[in-house]
């Protein structure tokens, strides 16, 4: 089984855009997050050895009741560290998992790849698998709920 989770999608919208919604506190609040949730960012500097400080809070009602249930924050705190920034190209940052319960806080390793082809734009996430397969499927899950919302954000703006 590969190391890695590799989600890949690509959007009718400019670099300019898709990079300003990964790197731009304004983008990230508008799509991080899986549904039910939404993000807040305390600070931001997009640069290699910089870092994101963001808060993932569980915002509809039903996400509230199931955090409660499985025992979980319905706020949590988090703090990435940019190890590899190449505007418009590449993030690669690293985050600790240390929202588990009864598990050891342990470094994630994740990157986000754009390119672009034929007036789209193609992000490559590549996810680091986590402890298990539950919280492993948990993260690629919530990966495709936020690049759908992504999408949603992107559509939207080409209408306006």
């Amino acid at each position: 089984m590969s190391e890695k989770v590799i989600l890949e999608r690509s959007y009718r919208a400019t670099l300019d855009e898709v990079w300003e919604l990964w790197t731009s506190k304004e983008g990230i609040e508008a799509w991080w997050g899986p549904e039910g949730f939404k993000v807040e960012v305390q600070s931001l500097e997009v640069k290699t050895g910089g870092h994101m400080q963001w808060s993932m809070i569980a915002d509809a009602p039903e996400m509230v009741e199931a955090m409660k249930q499985m025992g979980q924050k319905v706020r949590t705190e988090h703090r990435n560290t940019f190890s590899e920034v190449k505007p418009k190209t590449l993030l690669v940052w690293s985050a600790p998992a240390d929202f588990i319960p009864g598990v050891k806080s342990y470094p994630m390793n994740d990157r986000a790849e754009f390119s672009v082809e034929g007036g789209q734009v193609t992000v490559r996430v590549v996810l680091q698998r986590m402890h298990d397969e539950m919280w492993t499927s948990r993260k690629k899950m919530g990966w495709e709920m936020q690049l759908a919302k992504l999408e949603k954000v992107l559509s939207a703006r080409s209408k306006s």
